[in-house]
């Protein structure tokens, strides 16, 4: 470690870490703990949806992708305000504030378990469950008699020893199980998304903002910095995805989020009580009016706002049925007000940028801002099916994947994400040698094609599940292998595209439009959740409390999603692949 002395922006003399300005310590720190938080909580989200709300399958799954893609859209709305009135530290004080409210409100104000129950017809009947896991037993309560309910191999559902007025079996589409909720705790759950979501927004961009500012725009070490920063994102999400789907198991879903919500008070503290190192960065610009208590009204007016987002995007409609009975329109027309809004946005920049380029920029500039949209769009393909590891894959890792690693432990369903981030840190420094050294001889694949290659190792890494799928033992349950297989395959296609986008984006645009592509960009992040919410939707299966009827229905359910995206994902990596010729002429020299 060099003790060499830099000056600061405050010009005052300060100790290097590791070469670098001693406050990059201080916001790798902060940056691990607050994603120490996210990807914790993260990690049970949808397994707590289903088995605590007892929410449907396709009702857990939208309302994660509408709550993730709203992570990703409010740093757009978060990175204006800092920028333009609060100032980057400000902004970062407020969003962990938010964020660990959010968590701790989650933990404490879930209240009971929904009690579960069945429609057929129009008729309710209490449902009761006894035992756990594999082995859990559903029964119908009939004037006060059990009657045990068997999921069918055709979907339908049989009733033992039923007496009048409940048929023995009951046909798919003529039932159907939810659980009875507390309002008030419902409420309160799409509240503390909301404390999360906001506060993610004022936080994510612009911890970023102050890390780019202890450096010149030259300055060499400027990569490796974010690197480091890069290297606390994985670190967080390792220690948390170990740690919190095990206190979930061990004592409650409660005090698993809880100890997500420690993670989010570290790093607010540690940001917060920094010191004089902070005091020359992230200040409001000089000429910005002192608006604090319009930003708190707005933020305040904000939150109903979210909330009312995340209980629209709460629909009990098919989305298959939607897409069959009325084409493309009416799905798009079906959808929630967040999903309309996405897809107009979206492809309206998309479509409308490359044709204000063709009448308005140089030849040179059209081409690459066309290049550059291409690319966007192709991201969200990636980006829709990557993120089904914290919905559909956590859902079929619990269900259908044998996680017993030993006879005294059994791997938690919401740990088997922790296989990315471990990944990403071991393989990443590979993938940096593996580029320098093709660069310096020429040979590096240009953005176009990594885009092509990351599609194809997204898209082997389903078809790796459907071929492992095989292999499921007599309960129907998957040897862990192939998942871990999958992850690996899916981490491998992250490193050839992530380390690429920003990049490709800033070297691609108008200077002049650099940071509305940089929004087009974060909002195809957006999209992706969102879209990745409704896929996995169609990998939606019939449940009792969390825990499916029958496990071979709901293993031939994820298997045909999985076979179909990942066949479109090799699809669109090939298409890409017909267009790298042209879209690398389109760059116009740039890589």
């Amino acid at each position: 470690m060099s003790n060499t002395d830099s000056i600061n922006q405050a010009g005052v003399p300060e100790k290097l870490w590791f070469g670098h300005p001693r406050l990059l310590a201080l916001l790798f720190s902060t940056e691990m703990w607050e994603r120490f938080g996210y990807y914790g909580m993260r990690a049970v989200l949808v397994l707590y949806l289903g088995q605590h709300f007892l929410f449907a399958d396709h009702v857990a799954n939208g309302l994660y992708g509408a709550f993730t893609s709203l992570v990703y859209l409010t740093p757009l709305i978060g990175g204006v305000i800092a920028d333009q009135y609060i100032g980057s530290k400000m902004a970062v004080k407020t969003g962990a504030v938010l964020m660990s409210i959010g968590y701790m409100m989650l933990a404490f104000t879930g209240g009971d378990a929904a009690k579960p129950y069945v429609m057929i017809e129009s008729q309710r009947y209490e449902v009761q469950v006894q035992g756990t896991g594999d082995s859990a037993v559903r029964y119908l309560i009939q004037d006060g008699l059990r009657h045990k309910i068997v999921g069918n191999d055709d979907k339908s559902i049989s009733i033992i020893g039923a007496k009048a007025g409940v048929p023995e079996k009951v046909a798919d589409g003529h039932f159907r199980f939810d659980g009875e909720r507390n309002p008030l705790n419902v409420i309160l759950l799409f509240a503390s998304l909301a404390l999360v979501i906001i506060g993610n927004g004022y936080f994510k961009p612009n911890i970023t903002t102050i890390l780019g500012t202890l450096y010149e725009r030259t300055d060499r070490r400027r990569d490796i910095a974010y690197t480091i920063f890069y290297m606390g994102i994985n670190l967080g999400s390792i220690i948390s995805q170990a740690l919190v789907p095990l206190i979930a198991i061990w004592w409650g879903y409660k005090w698993g989020f809880a100890f997500a919500g420690l993670g989010m008070c570290l790093a607010w503290a540690r940001f917060q009580f920094a010191g004089k190192r902070l005091a020359p960065y992230g200040n409001p610009p000089p000429d910005a009016k002192n608006v604090t208590l319009f930003v708190i009204a707005g933020t305040l007016a904000l939150l109903p706002i979210v909330w009312f987002l995340l209980n629209n995007a709460m629909t009990t409609a098919s989305i298959i049925h939607k897409v069959a009975a009325v084409g493309i329109m009416g799905f798009l027309a079906s959808q929630p007000f967040l999903g309309q809004v996405m897809f107009i946005v979206f492809f309206s920049a998309i479509i409308g940028i490359p044709v204000w380029a063709l009448f308005s920029v140089k030849p040179e500039e059209r081409d690459r801002m066309a290049v550059a949209c291409v690319l966007t769009f192709f991201s969200v393909v990636f980006w829709t099916l990557f993120e089904q590891a914290g919905s559909s894959m956590t859902l079929f890792a619990d269900r259908n994947t044998n996680l017993q690693l030993t006879s005294a432990y059994t791997m938690p369903a919401g740990q088997v994400q922790i296989f990315n981030p471990l990944f990403i840190v071991v393989f990443a420094p590979l993938f940096s040698v593996m580029w320098n050294f093709l660069g310096k001889r020429g040979i590096e694949p240009s953005a176009p094609l990594k885009f092509s290659i990351a599609l194809v190792l997204v898209g082997l890494g389903f078809l790796a599940l459907v071929f492992g799928s095989k292999f499921h033992g007599a309960d129907f349950r998957v040897p862990l292998f192939w998942l871990v297989l999958a992850y690996f395959l899916h981490s491998m296609g992250e490193l050839c595209l992530s380390p690429v986008g920003l990049s490709m984006i800033s070297k691609l645009s108008v200077p002049k439009l650099v940071g509305m592509m940089f929004g087009v960009w974060l909002l195809s992040s957006a999209m992706a959740q969102y879209v990745g919410g409704i896929v996995a939707q169609f990998a939606s299966t019939e449940t009792v409390a969390g825990k499916v009827l029958n496990p071979q229905v709901s293993l031939e359910t994820y298997m045909g999603v999985f076979q179909s995206i990942g066949i479109a994902s090799i699809c669109a990596g090939g298409v890409l692949f017909v267009l790298w010729p042209l879209l690398r002429k389109g760059m116009h020299g740039i890589r």
